[in-house]
């Protein structure tokens, strides 16, 4: 589990980051901070498009942001929204996020600081990836 001091500095990048979400149909902004094992921090937010299926979710974003920068191990991501309460990553973000860690820390926030935190494991039971395949 992160700590107090790294879930802060999670939520500051995100907090910093959401403002660059492009939402214009949902109007629903989501941004993600994702933590390297080695203390690197990769943000991202949802991008929308008018054909739906190219929209692409803030986990994702930051996944394949921290993957193309050679990053390939997780221990935290933290989820931030405008929402009420606390939102999970969808269906196709859990499986992405396991591909690299099944135990990676999943903190979901809201601005008023309400939070939920999972390990992705819990959120996406009977999972597999890679080394399931060996």
């Amino acid at each position: 589990m992160v700590n107090s001091e790294i879930k802060e500095k999670l939520f500051e990048s995100a907090k910093n980051t959401i403002e660059n979400a492009y939402v214009p149909y949902s109007d629903f902004p989501l941004a993600a901070a994702l933590l390297t094992k080695d203390g690197k921090i990769f943000t991202g937010v949802n991008i929308e498009n008018a054909a739906f299926g190219s929209t692409m979710c803030a986990e994702r974003t930051a996944v394949f942001k921290a993957v193309s920068e050679g990053y390939t191990e997780f221990e935290a991501m933290l989820l931030l929204t405008e929402s009420k309460k606390p939102v999970t990553p969808c269906g196709a973000c859990r499986q992405v996020i396991n591909e690299f860690s099944k135990d990676i820390d999943i903190i979901m926030t809201t601005y008023d600081k309400q939070e939920l935190i999972k390990k992705n494991k819990e959120l996406l039971p009977g999972s597999f990836n890679k080394d399931d395949m060996e």
